[in-house]
């Protein structure tokens, strides 16, 4: 039996878990940013967040990744809010309401995502671990999708084209959010491109050209 003071351990020991992930991707980042990417090596990372190099191992598989800063476990707290969403929504907005999550925790931290990305666009060594990551997601994202239609990702081409689809249309949200001189709240953002997809990305309305 679980007791109060049990989970109140537990939840200390995983606020210090995300705590230390934290550390150590924004010291990556900051190395990277400064120096280079491809001059930034594990153990500067760890020395720079305090802990050894063995505990950065128990975070990140090395030091791309923890530039990239993919973190599993908001990927699995975001497909679990798929799968508990009410079975009468349609799959675009269950993934909707599920991104809830994911964009407080990208909103707190904009400064970061906007360095992660020029650190990215600066070293295009690191594409191929983002890439793996995305298509990673996409594919746990496309076996819940199924679940939730009935559908196979093995023989119906609908959960990976929606995991894909609302992937793309979710980096681009970031994107235009991270990047814009005056950006609308990512919620807001994510809510406009979602929409476009709802309604089958029907072309903007081109004022006519006077002669």
């Amino acid at each position: 039996m679980v007791t109060p003071a049990d989970g109140a351990a537990s939840s200390r020991r995983d606020r210090k878990k995300r705590q230390t992930r934290d550390a150590l991707s924004r010291a990556a980042v900051r190395l990277a940013a400064e120096h280079g990417a491809e001059h930034v090596t594990v153990d500067a990372i760890s020395e720079a967040a305090d802990v050894s190099t063995r505990t950065f191992f128990n975070y990140f598989a090395s030091k791309d990744e923890a530039i990239t800063g993919h973190d599993p476990t908001i990927g699995a707290e975001f497909r679990e809010r798929v799968v508990t969403a009410p079975a009468d929504l349609p799959p675009l907005e269950a993934i909707r309401r599920a991104l809830d999550g994911v964009i407080a925790h990208v909103e707190d931290d904009r400064e970061q995502w906007i360095l992660r990305m020029t650190v990215i666009e600066r070293s295009p060594s690191l594409l191929p671990r983002l890439l793996s990551a995305s298509a990673a997601d996409e594919c746990a994202l496309a076996h819940v999708i199924a679940d939730r239609t009935g559908t196979s990702v093995e023989t119906d081409s609908y959960p990976s084209v929606v995991a894909a689809v609302t992937g793309a249309v979710a980096r681009v949200a970031v994107t235009h959010w991270a990047t814009s001189d005056r950006p609308k709240p990512l919620h807001t953002t994510v809510d406009e491109v979602f929409d476009m997809l709802s309604v089958g990305l029907v072309a903007p309305t081109r004022p006519r050209r006077r002669r």
